[in-house]
């Protein structure tokens, strides 16, 4: 897993900040599962600990205006963040691939939705600064 700095971090947009946590949580997954399979299990509990704080941390920055899917993915952070609780118990590998999953499927789903809003977004916003500019009582 790469290291972001600080600053690095500063720069990054609430967007760019979501897909590197969903990608530090399946991280965290991964190494958790090879860990129990290595019966390493005070390392195992480190990083399902991490992928759960991680989950809180994507629940915790949902916008609620933004409609039913802010609800949705509540719920589904919730329900992760419970099997997980279950997965360190048991020291289960299929929960924890269940939640992959579901994870792996969020996190696409992201990336493909910033994708398509970089392709919308730009052509909007020079469209409104061409707007602007052509009622612009100053010349250049």
């Amino acid at each position: 897993m790469t290291l972001i700095t600080k600053e690095a971090l500063h720069k990054k947009s609430p967007q760019e900040i979501t897909t590197l946590l969903y990608e530090a949580c399946i991280n965290n997954l991964e190494e958790a599962k090879l860990a129990i399979q290595d019966n390493n299990f005070s390392l195992a509990n480190e990083k399902l600990q991490k992928s759960n704080d991680i989950l809180e941390r994507l629940g915790a920055g949902l916008n609620y205006e933004a409609g039913i899917i802010s609800d949705q993915l509540d719920a589904v952070y919730n329900y992760m963040a419970e099997c997980l609780i279950k997965a360190n118990l048991n020291k289960d590998v299929t929960i924890i691939d269940e939640v992959l999953k579901l994870l792996t499927e969020i996190s696409s789903a992201w990336r493909k939705a910033l994708v398509e809003s970089k392709n919308v977004f730009p052509k909007a916003a020079k469209q409104k600064t061409n707007a602007y500019e052509q009622h612009s009582i100053y010349g250049d």
